[in-house]
């Protein structure tokens, strides 16, 4: 029999997985593969493995079962039965409607799907049962293993009350505050002021910023205490919470633990997370660009004493608050594996999801201490279906009409649960992907990220890759002068998409005008080809008009791809494909990738451009002249309407009939994806009954009183269109 070839690249790969030590390993397998370590064909863990969640992290942990040759089982609601990660594993299961209660959080239909299918483990993911003791202890009565730790731990670290008592008992740095569960408003506002503002108040219970409020002063205090009792019970069923010191612009750094069942437990390295809004991570990086090497051992030493004080078996990760001077205080343990998992296995080699299968199994850990490298650097993004132009990210729904991951650039990575056509509803979290760049260095790294976010094609929802593209390339994100309160205080007005200069203007004008022309180009070609029978006409320059909302610019364009305006000259070359999303192009010597969003009949083009979306319109310029003569369409007058700023249900009503309300204050209460958001009124007006205001399912509900204005939006209620106002808002309120 003739021998098989095996390729260089390949007998260089084995030959150092072979002969190498551990850092050495996982560098040469992490430029060949996303999950960088090889699973041990002798060991013997599951035969098949149920997932209790969806999305992303479902998909992910199919990705390492199919990697270790086990089996997986998908449940799903009915809503998510064309699901990615339903299609990925090799069994499914139906466990409910769409609502989080009565699918992914119904404990009763996913032990029967473990029973249907004979599924000897489950992987929680993360959120939803992850860190549900009561999952665990009905998983352990039945003989299915818990993939992660048992119900002690879970249960020590998921009580934020109880877990600051044993780190403090494990001599873990801790913040100052009331260690009680606070009951009333009041009493919170005593113990705020004992304590000393600004104070954190949080949900015992809680986790991934749910529950958790800043504040600065008594009213403050009160109404922190009133939404984050009410996030509480809605996301965790429990409405305790305790109140500790805020520390003024801290910065976010985690450490991710691995601990086996014989106790042994190490250290993986950090996570700077300290880009957030509303106590949410957006951006986040390994290692960190703020930890000194002695630092680093410190709090990877304190998250290891801690994980083995409460007999830690599993993933997990120990979250601490650092202040300017390197002083770090325990904020919480999350007891599951994290969204940010994929930086650490980027730089560590580490495929965090094997290690978790197997130490659930008996398993000891594979590695020491000493074998734990820090190897490049890696970036992660979450990219979601946001507005960010909406207190830095407010959810958006809709259908992905056209959807394509950047995963043919170079060391990127994409976790992701979606494909195109599928719907981002308001039932779950609006995350589209994660999306993970790696290099050597930190620059390395972020210029992939920039390229990679040019690259990534979302249509169809809006989604906040104009605000991660501005973070990433920000002066100072790139020099690590962060903290959590990082956006505020770079966009203290809100964020308004990427600032042109004169130079970035220009060559986004100039763009849009070669746009222009290539399309007038191949309509004229294809109205040759098919209707005149005549030779066109050769042209060898253009003259245009460009406006970028009240800016309007003459510009001339040759053939050659010179375009002239304003006495300078902007030189773009590019083969423009004008049925692609994406449009490469060389502007006076620089790449740029632009993204193509539409283009009508009136000249208006939109593009993406330098990560944010602009509308330009291209005219030729008699056209320019005869369209000055069209009249202004009047814009419709906003002021007096209050509109929701995101889907959402209609918790709380605040006024009634005969109310006067003031500026700034609250009218109703929206929930949306678990969070509680207060609508206020943006100027003084009366709340009166108005019956003549019909309704109508295009525009907004009215709410009686407010005149033609003071609406809230109509998919709150879903009531039909013959109903009036009165018995509308009566609907709302019940």
């Amino acid at each position: 029999m003739a021998a098989h070839s095996v390729p260089s690249t390949l007998k260089r790969l084995l030959f150092a997985v072979k002969y190498s030590p551990l850092q050495s390993r996982c560098c040469a397998v992490q430029r060949e593969a996303q999950y960088s370590t090889i699973s041990i064909p002798s060991e013997k863990t599951f035969d098949k493995i149920l997932i209790a969640n969806r999305g992303e992290i479902a998909c992910r942990v199919i990705k390492t079962c199919k990697k270790m040759g086990i089996q997986t089982v998908a449940v799903h609601s009915d809503v998510d039965s064309s699901a990615v990660h339903v299609k990925m594993a090799d069994e499914a299961v139906c466990v409910g409607s769409a609502p989080t209660s009565k699918s992914y959080l119904n404990m009763d239909a996913i032990m029967d799907a473990i029973r249907v299918t004979g599924a000897q483990a489950v992987h929680p993911g993360y959120g939803f049962l992850s860190e549900n003791k009561e999952f665990a202890k009905r998983l352990a009565a039945e003989g299915v293993a818990f993939i992660g730790p048992d119900t002690h731990a879970i249960q020590a670290m998921g009580d934020k009350i109880e877990s600051k008592l044993i780190a403090k008992a494990a001599k873990v740095n801790t913040i100052p505050g009331f260690d009680g569960v606070v009951k009333t408003a009041e009493e919170a506002v005593k113990i705020a002021q004992e304590i000393g503002y600004p104070v954190m108040i949080k949900a015992s219970a809680g986790g991934g910023g749910k529950g958790m409020r800043i504040a600065w002063n008594d009213e403050e205090t009160r109404e922190g205490f009133r939404f984050s009792s009410q996030e509480a019970a809605s996301s965790f069923g429990d409405d305790r919470l305790l109140i500790e010191k805020y520390i003024d612009n801290p910065r976010h750094i985690e450490i991710q633990v691995l601990a086996d069942k014989h106790g042994n437990a190490l250290w993986l390295n950090e996570r700077e997370c300290s880009i957030q809004r509303r106590n949410q991570k957006v951006v986040e990086e390994a290692p960190s660009t703020f930890l000194d090497p002695v630092t680093r051992r410190a709090m990877g030493e304190q998250a290891v004493q801690l994980a083995k004080a409460v007999q830690y078996s599993s993933a997990g990760t120990v979250e601490f608050l650092v202040d300017s001077k390197k002083n770090f205080y325990f904020l919480e343990m999350n007891t599951r594996l994290q969204v940010e998992h994929p930086i650490t296995e980027c730089i560590t080699g580490l495929d965090l999801v094997e290690q978790m299968i197997r130490v659930a199994k008996g398993y000891q850990l594979q590695h020491t201490q000493d074998d734990i490298p820090i190897n490049g650097w890696a970036i992660e993004c979450r990219v979601y279906a946001e507005d960010p132009y909406k207190s830095f990210g407010l959810p958006s729904i809709g259908r992905l009409s056209q959807y394509q991951e950047p995963l043919d650039l170079d060391k990127v990575r994409v976790d992701s649960g979606i494909q195109e056509g599928s719907d981002i509803s308001i039932y779950y979290d609006p995350m589209i992907s994660k999306l993970i760049t790696y290099g050597a260095t930190r620059a390395e790294a972020l210029g992939r990220m920039e390229d990679a976010l040019d690259n990534y094609v979302i249509r169809g929802v809006t989604h906040n890759i104009p605000l991660l593209r501005e973070i990433i390339t920000h002066p100072r994100f790139v020099s690590g002068h962060i903290s959590t309160n990082f956006l505020p205080e770079v966009y203290p007005d809100g964020f308004k998409g990427h600032q042109l200069e004169a130079d970035a203007k220009r060559e986004l004008l100039a763009s849009a005008a070669v746009l222009y022309i290539a399309a007038e180009l191949r309509s004229a070609k294809q109205f040759v080809l098919f209707r005149v029978a005549s030779t066109p006409v050769e042209c060898s320059h253009w003259e245009l008009c460009v406006e970028l909302g009240e800016e309007r610019q003459d510009v001339e364009i040759s053939k050659s791809g010179t375009v002239e305006m304003d006495g300078a000259k902007v030189e773009v070359w590019g083969a423009l494909n004008l049925a692609s999303p994406l449009l490469p192009l060389t502007i006076n010597g620089t790449q740029r990738m632009l993204q193509c969003l539409s283009r009508d009949a009136a000249g208006v083009i939109v593009l993406q451009y330098l990560g944010t979306l602009f509308k330009v319109r291209v005219l030729s310029k008699l056209a320019a002249e005869l369209n000055s003569y069209m009249p202004e369409k009047v814009s419709e007058d906003t002021s007096s309407i209050l509109r929701s700023p995101m889907p959402g249900t209609v918790v709380a009503v605040s006024v009634k009939p005969g109310d006067t309300v003031a500026e700034g204050q609250e009218i109703c209460v929206i929930e949306a994806m678990k969070m509680q958001n207060s609508l206020t009124a943006v100027k003084q007006a009366k709340v009166t009954g108005d019956e003549k205001l019909p309704f109508n399912r295009k525009k907004p509900l009215a709410a009686p009183g407010s005149g033609r204005g003071g609406a809230i939006c109509h998919d709150w209620l879903g009531v039909s269109s013959k109903q009036d106002n009165d018995t509308l808002w009566k609907r709302a309120k019940d």
